[in-house]
């Protein structure tokens, strides 16, 4: 069995120091009483593949490391042939595991823990300035599943045509968004975000994956740098069960559990959290009008907050995998990827090959 640990860090470490260590820690400044008390769990994931002849690859998509979203430990283990960690487009980080031995059962196990706060926006900081960074202009930039169009542009202009800054036009197209779109439980998985079509034909009803998407589309066309952010949910909710859930010790099966967010760019602030999936996800769950407090407090408090019960991967859409696969471009990368020899396994249905999610939160 080899086992690689490439960051150790105690859970005893102050997480707020980790963090923002000048908060106010305990004081909640929305409804549902999120704080920026650090929160902090350990999680594990579990793969197994059928014996064979062919050569098995796996790409792992492994937590960001931001302000607001600390890795502290690292490790994996396995009966594998090559194990690297690998930086993808966007930004990426992308744990490779390659079995080359015909005589084994692929096997692996990776384990990260995480120390997260609440994520707030002070919007008093924003600005109108459009000369964005470089590391910015890139997600102004159309792809395959969010092109920028001139019909979509002038979509999205009617949209915010009563808007004259670009936190103004990022608000109604947040409100267009919110609005119209609705959550569709028909859909596989999260949805393949294909912005374009869901825009121009009408098809308002998705996942988390389709709905942010099209968020992002209509941003970029209105030239407001924006990003999805894959990732996966990890603890319990203060807003509803329907944003995640976990047993009263703070253990949660986790597979499955992969949700897709968006970011947008405003300058003076930087990247602005967003969430308008799960408002309509809440909507649903829990069966509120358009008229309903509740549903207008998550309206408000997904522009511009994130509660940190979810792990962060990446922001990567329509790009090549490095070491390059079988299959390529790869729509998104929320998901664990494989393949078996020249095969691309389903990495919506677990089942396939076999892996699972487990969360822990240190209470």
């Amino acid at each position: 069995m080899k086992r690689r640990t490439f960051l150790k860090t105690t859970f005893a470490l102050s997480s707020a120091a980790l963090l923002y260590p000048n908060i106010a820690l305990a004081t909640a400044t929305n409804p549902f009483g999120i704080t920026k008390t650090p929160r902090k769990f350990k999680v594990s994931n579990k793969y197994e593949f059928e014996q064979t002849k062919e050569i098995t690859q796996l790409w792992v998509p492994l937590p960001k490391d931001e302000d607001y979203h600390k890795v502290v430990s690292f490790y994996y283990s396995g009966n594998y042939s090559e194990a690297l960690i690998v930086k993808n487009p966007y930004d990426t980080r992308v744990l490779y595991v390659k079995w080359n031995d015909a005589n084994i059962k692929p096997t692996l196990e990776v384990n990260f823990g995480l120390a997260m706060q609440e994520r707030t926006t002070d919007f008093s900081k924003a600005t109108s300035n459009t000369n964005y960074p470089s590391e910015v202009i890139e997600f102004l930039k159309g792809t395959q599943h969010i092109p920028v169009t001139p019909k979509l542009t002038k979509y999205v202009n009617e949209i915010v045509k009563n808007a004259t800054t670009p936190l103004e036009k990022a608000k109604a197209i947040y409100n267009w968004t919110v609005s119209t779109m609705y959550r569709d439980e028909s859909v596989v998985g999260c949805g393949v975000g294909d912005a374009q079509k869901s825009i121009e034909e009408k098809i308002y009803g998705g996942k988390c994956t389709d709905i942010s998407s099209v968020f992002v589309c209509l941003l970029r066309n209105a030239k407001i740098p924006a990003r999805e952010t894959f990732g996966i949910r990890i603890g319990q909710s203060k807003i509803s069960n329907a944003c995640g859930k976990a047993d009263e010790k703070g253990f949660a099966n986790i597979t499955g559990a992969q949700h897709c967010r968006a970011e947008f760019y405003i300058d003076g602030i930087g990247w602005v959290p967003c969430d308008p999936a799960d408002v309509t996800k809440v909507k649903l769950a829990e069966k509120l009008s358009n008229d309903n407090k509740k549903l207008q407090d998550v309206k408000d408090y997904f522009f511009g907050s994130w509660e940190m019960n979810w792990a962060a991967f990446n922001s990567a859409r329509d790009f090549i995998l490095e070491p390059k696969p079988t299959q390529y471009p790869l729509n998104m990368l929320g998901y664990p990827y494989a393949e078996v020899g020249e095969d691309a396994k389903d990495y919506y249905n677990a089942k396939t090959f076999s892996y699972t999610y487990t969360s822990q939160e240190v209470l």
